[in-house]
C-alpha cells in the first residue's frame, strides 16, 4: 500500500460522492425492484399459507339446495299443499301465489363415508363426498339476481367494487410472469371480475373456451386470419398510440392497466397455446370431463373446467367459471335435471383431476350460486299444476360447498328449520365466506385494504369472521381477537 499519496479535499469529496451515489443507485433500485414485487408477485403473508389458489365454480341463477343437499321430509310430505308463511304466518299468499309445499324431486341420500346429503340429480359429485365441505348455512342480504350476483363477488351489492378474484390478484399477485393472476371463463357482467378502485391490472382476463380452431378465447384480440408477424405488428401499433394517450392523460391506472393486460393476454394466446389446447389431453382425462358430449352446454362446462385446471396448473391464482341457467322459476322439476347434467359430471371430474395430480391439497375449490330457491313453489302462470311450478328466490339460507386444502372433507355444516328457510346452525354469511377464503391463502381480510376516497376499503367491508369450523387447523398466527373475531363481528341479522 502506497502510504505517500494522501488526497486532497476535492479527491475526497469525489470519491466519497461516487460512493453516496452507488448507495442511492442501490437504494432506487431496491425499491424499484420492490415495487415491481408488489405488483407481480403478491404481498407478504399475514398468516401462514393452506392454499396456492382458488377456482370458483359459480352456478349463476341460484340452484335448488332443497332438490339437491338439504332435503326438508315436511315439506315433501305437505306436497302441493298450503304451509304457513315463513316470513308472517298471518300471509297466505303474495299476490295470486299462494305458499304450497314443493317437495324434492329426486331422492337426496347419505353419500360416501361422511353421509353428506346429496341428490340422485348429482351421481358423479356423490362419488366424491368425502372430498367436500358442505355449507348448508349460507346466507346473503339481496334477492335480486343482479345485487346477490354482485355481493357474492365483490362483497357489496350496491356500491362498484373490486371483485374477490381481484382483490387476491392485488394481495398475492401471479405466480406466473406470463400468465394473469385472475382469469374469469364466460363470465357475466364486468362487475363480477371487474377491479373497482384497485389498478386495474387486477382485473380478471376474461376468456371463452374455444369450441374449435376458429374461436379466439380472448375477444378482440386474435384474428385467426392472421399469422402471428402481423398480429404482433397490429398489437405493437396499439400499444404505441395506448402508451401515447398515457402521456397526454399524464398518468392514468385504467389505461396502465389495460396496456398490461393486452400484454400479457398476447403472451398468454401465443406463448403459451397449449393452455387452450386441449388436443394433448389423454383420452381417459377428456372421458372424465365429458368433453364431447353431445349436449353443448355439457360439453362448455367440460371444456370450461378442464381449462380451469390447466390454468391452475400453471400458476394462475383465481380462475373463476361461470355456469348460467339456474333461474328456476318454472318448471323446476323439468328444468333443474338438465342443468345437473350439464354441470354434474365436469365439475366432480376437476376436483377427482385436482386430487389425481396432487393438486387438491394446495387449491381450494369454491361451488356456488348467489342465493338459493324457496321451499315453497311459485307458478308465474297462475294456473299451471303442481309439478310444473318453479321456486323463488331466497337468499335467507342455501348451501354451497368447498373442497381442497385447508377446508374438513366430507364435513357437513350449518342446519336450517324444519321448512328449510330459517338457519338454526351454522351460519355464514358471505362476508364471513369471504374472510374464510383469503385466511386460506394466508390473507388476513381486515389486513388486505385499500386507501379510496379518504377511507379503506376491504373485501369484508367492516364484516367478516373466519368460519373456524370447517377448518381442519386453525392457524395460530392469526392476528385477531379472538374474542372479536368468533364474537360479536360475525353479521346476524
Amino acid at each position: 500500500m502506497n502510504f505517500n499519496f494522501l488526497p486532497n479535499r476535492r479527491q475526497c469529496l469525489q470519491h466519497a460522492a461516487c460512493g453516496f451515489g452507488a448507495l442511492a443507485l442501490h437504494d432506487m433500485m431496491h425499491a424499484a425492484a420492490s415495487e415491481s414485487t408488489r405488483a407481480f408477485s403478491g404481498r407478504v403473508l399475514d398468516v401462514t399459507p393452506q392454499v396456492k389458489r382458488v377456482i370458483f365454480l359459480f352456478m349463476a341463477g341460484g340452484p335448488s339446495q332443497m332438490d339437491l343437499f338439504d332435503p326438508k321430509p315436511y315439506i315433501t310430505n305437505k306436497h302441493g299443499e298450503a304451509i304457513d308463511s315463513p316470513l308472517d304466518k298471518n300471509v297466505t299468499q303474495i299476490g295470486t301465489e299462494r305458499f304450497l309445499a314443493l317437495g324434492a324431486m329426486a331422492p337426496v341420500k347419505p353419500r360416501g363415508q361422511s353421509g353428506m346429503m346429496i341428490s340422485d340429480l348429482m351421481p358423479h359429485l356423490a362419488e366424491i363426498a368425502d372430498d367436500i365441505c358442505l355449507l348448508r348455512g349460507m346466507n346473503a342480504d339481496n334477492p335480486q339476481h343482479a345485487s346477490a350476483t354482485n355481493q357474492f363477488h365483490t362483497g357489496s351489492f350496491t356500491e362498484v367494487r373490486p371483485s374477490m378474484g381481484a382483490w387476491i390478484s392485488y394481495g398475492l399477485g401471479t405466480e406466473n410472469q406470463n400468465l394473469p393472476s385472475f382469469v374469469t371463463i364466460h363470465p357475466g357482467g364486468v362487475r363480477s371480475y371487474g377491479s373497482g378502485f384497485l389498478p386495474a391490472m387486477h382485473q380478471g382476463t376474461a376468456l371463452t373456451v374455444p369450441q374449435n380452431s376458429t374461436t379466439s378465447p380472448i375477444d378482440n384480440l386474435k384474428n385467426v386470419s392472421a399469422t402471428d408477424a402481423v398480429q404482433r405488428k397490429r398489437m405493437d401499433m396499439t400499444q404505441r398510440m395506448n402508451k401515447q394517450l398515457l402521456g397526454e392523460l399524464h398518468g392514468d391506472a385504467n389505461m396502465e392497466g389495460m396496456i398490461q393486460n393486452m400484454e400479457l393476454a398476447f403472451r398468454m394466446q401465443t406463448d403459451t397455446p397449449q393452455l387452450v389446447d386441449i388436443s394433448k389431453e389423454s383420452e381417459e382425462t377428456l372421458k372424465m370431463y365429458g368433453i364431447g358430449a353431445k349436449d353443448t352446454e355439457a360439453d362448455k362446462n367440460a371444456r370450461a373446467c378442464l381449462l380451469a385446471r390447466k390454468l391452475s396448473e400453471s400458476g394462475v391464482r383465481f380462475v373463476q367459471v361461470t355456469m348460467n341457467g339456474w333461474d328456476h322459476h318454472g318448471d323446476v322439476r323439468g328444468n333443474l335435471p338438465k342443468l345437473c347434467n350439464q354441470t354434474d359430471q365436469p365439475v366432480a371430474a376437476l376436483v377427482k383431476d385436482l386430487k389425481q395430480r396432487g393438486m387438491l391439497e394446495d387449491t381450494l375449490v369454491l361451488w356456488s350460486g348467489e342465493f338459493g330457491r324457496t321451499p315453497w313453489s311459485q307458478d308465474l302462470s297462475g294456473t299451471a299444476p303442481i309439478d310444473k311450478h318453479g321456486r323463488e328466490h331466497q337468499p335467507q339460507s342455501f348451501c354451497a360447498w368447498m373442497a381442497g386444502g385447508g377446508v374438513k372433507p366430507g364435513f357437513t355444516f350449518g342446519e336450517t328449520d324444519h321448512m328449510g328457510f330459517k338457519i338454526i346452525e351454522g351460519k355464514i354469511h358471505i362476508h364471513d365466506l369471504h374472510a374464510t377464503m383469503l385466511h386460506l391463502l394466508g390473507l388476513d381480510h381486515t389486513r388486505l385494504t385499500h386507501r379510496h376516497v379518504g377511507r379503506d376499503y376491504r373485501l369484508t367491508d367492516v364484516y367478516g369472521s373466519v368460519v373456524k369450523e370447517i377448518l381442519l387447523n386453525l392457524n395460530p398466527t392469526l392476528n385477531l381477537n379472538p374474542d372479536r373475531l368468533w364474537g360479536d363481528e360475525r353479521k346476524t341479522d
